[in-house]
């Protein structure tokens, strides 16, 4: 059984914002899966989550905030016994370009509080991490980390997101045909 888990906040305010990049690639990731053809997302009360299962695999998107993702990875990985190698996490990266993507293997969170939160339930970093870039705030800017993630992106930023969450869900949906 895989995990895939996408990070974000839940509810509209958030909803597209840099930090609930996430969120974003699970949503299109679910419609290109095509199992079934029109996926709906479930709400689990048992998992603070939003939630597609498959036969062996499991899309979530914690409806905890970003802090506290890791209470929902924990408890649907114990509760499915979903060894950590086996739980891939989708999530926003500030240290990385907008656009470009890292998959790691394992790995700290680089300071992200929801990577930091999955990490610290799960007892271990020995998890698939695909780290998104979002980049940092412009340097003519000085916004504070937290009101950028937190922040849309801007008009001529959508294109390369775009793109972005493409090429995420067909490295995914090659990552799982292995």
């Amino acid at each position: 059984m895989t995990l895939i888990v996408g990070l974000g906040n839940p509810g509209e305010k958030y909803e597209k914002t840099r930090h609930n990049l996430g969120f974003m690639v699970l949503d299109e990731l679910a419609k290109k899966l095509q199992l079934p053809p029109h996926p709906v997302w479930q709400k689990s009360s048992r998992f603070n989550t939003l939630m597609i299962k498959f036969d062996n695999l499991i899309l979530a998107k914690p409806q905890t905030h970003m802090n506290a993702s890791g209470f929902s990875v924990a408890k649907i990985a114990r509760f499915y016994k979903i060894k950590p190698g086996n739980i891939w996490v989708v999530h926003d990266e500030i240290d990385l370009t907008l656009g470009r993507i890292k998959i790691r293997k394992s790995g700290g969170s680089a300071g992200h509080r929801g990577v930091e939160s999955v990490i610290e339930e799960l007892g271990t970093n020995q998890f698939v991490h695909f780290r998104l870039g979002i980049g940092r705030p412009p340097a003519t800017r000085r916004q504070a980390v937290e009101d950028y993630v937190l922040s849309a992106f801007s008009h001529h930023q959508l294109a390369e997101v775009k793109r972005m969450i493409k090429k995420a869900v067909i490295q995914i949906k090659a990552d799982l045909k292995k």
